[in-house]
């Protein structure tokens, strides 16, 4: 740290706030300290009486915090995600909508790098509209090179810590079971729901036929959606054990491999996985109609960015898949399917 000359100091980081003063009108800082000094900035420097200011003289292979947060930001931030503005030497990252990925063993290497630190929400995390997830920045206010070049080794090593999977536009059929609801003895309300889902997301809904408990119309049905051409197939209804609750059995009856049947998540474990041909087959249970968050959210968004959800990803959700039922849901931003 050193006095210079305001005109001497362009280029130069101050090393403390500085205060203007307009009597009667306002009173705050002119400048904050690690404000790098511009030439624009002399007027009103003198303006304010500084004629003279201390300043960082960074030596060789040191970079101030606003450089070393961008550079960081940069190597660790990948597709799906902007990065704001310096603010005190921190850079905060926005995810567009998608499902948001974070490489935790990268990330966790990244903050065993001496005074770098990067912070992120859970991996999984659905984002149904532009939010911030993650932040960084060093801690000192001058930091070796060294550090930073470090962190941007290892994101080139093992690509970015934070990424974004996009939606992608699924062409949905639905298939809706149950005799009381093909007779019209009650109205569907499920229907509703799944259609605003999923078009939330970018998808279409191709269109929903209403079936009885018969397993064969329920299986040709399911059939039907795949040869015109639907990319995924839902189910609603008949999901339970009773009885006559048969749609279980109607998607095994498609020669569909199963995933699960079953799910270890309160709400949502008696949900229903398989594939037909590369096309998704979802068995949704009746608490995805009036729960804010259950299994559809835990697993449906995964399905609509393209990852194939296997057996071992169902299991992983019992770490996590116990909903608290608090008063005022605030998923995704809560425990509910995140693993620690």
């Amino acid at each position: 740290m050193k006095t210079v000359a305001v005109e001497e100091a362009v280029g130069m980081v101050l090393c403390h706030d500085m205060t203007r003063i307009v009597p009667g009108e306002s009173k705050g800082p002119a400048f904050r300290k690690g404000h790098v000094i511009s030439e624009q900035d002399i007027p009103l420097l003198l303006e304010i009486g500084k004629e003279h200011i201390y300043v960082l003289d960074l030596e060789e292979g040191q970079l101030h915090e606003n450089e070393a947060a961008r550079r960081i930001a940069n190597a660790v931030a990948g597709p799906g995600l902007s990065l704001s503005s310096v603010s005190e030497g921190r850079i905060n990252m926005t995810a567009s909508p998608g499902l948001l990925r974070v490489d935790v063993a990268a990330l966790n290497r990244v903050n065993s790098v001496e005074e770098v630190v990067v912070a992120t929400m859970h991996n999984g995390l659905l984002v149904t509209e532009p939010r911030e997830v993650a932040g960084t920045r060093v801690v000192p206010l001058v930091v070796d090179e060294e550090r930073v070049r470090r962190v941007e080794e290892i994101c080139s090593e093992t690509g970015p810590v934070l990424r974004v999977k996009p939606f992608l536009p699924f062409n949905v059929g639905v298939v809706t079971t149950g005799s009381e609801v093909f007779h019209g003895r009650i109205r569907d309300r499920f229907g509703p729901v799944v259609r605003r889902k999923f078009e939330s997301m970018g998808s279409t809904i191709a269109g929903q036929v209403f079936v009885s408990d018969e397993p064969d119309m329920t299986r040709d049905a399911i059939l039907e959606f795949i040869d015109n051409g639907a990319t995924m197939v839902v189910l609603t209804g008949g999901m339970s054990v009773d009885p006559d609750d048969q749609t279980p059995a109607s998607i095994r009856a498609t020669g569909a491999d199963v995933v699960t049947y079953g799910s270890p998540t309160f709400p949502g474990a008696m949900f229903m996985l398989a594939y037909l041909d590369g096309v998704p087959i979802v068995g949704l249970p009746g608490c995805v109609m009036y729960y804010r968050a259950s299994i559809y959210d835990l697993v449906v968004p995964r399905l609509l960015v393209g990852e194939k959800v296997t057996r071992e990803d169902i299991v992983a959700l019992g770490h996590g898949g116990f909903c608290a039922g608090c008063d005022t849901c605030r998923f995704p931003v809560c425990p509910f399917g995140k693993a620690g």
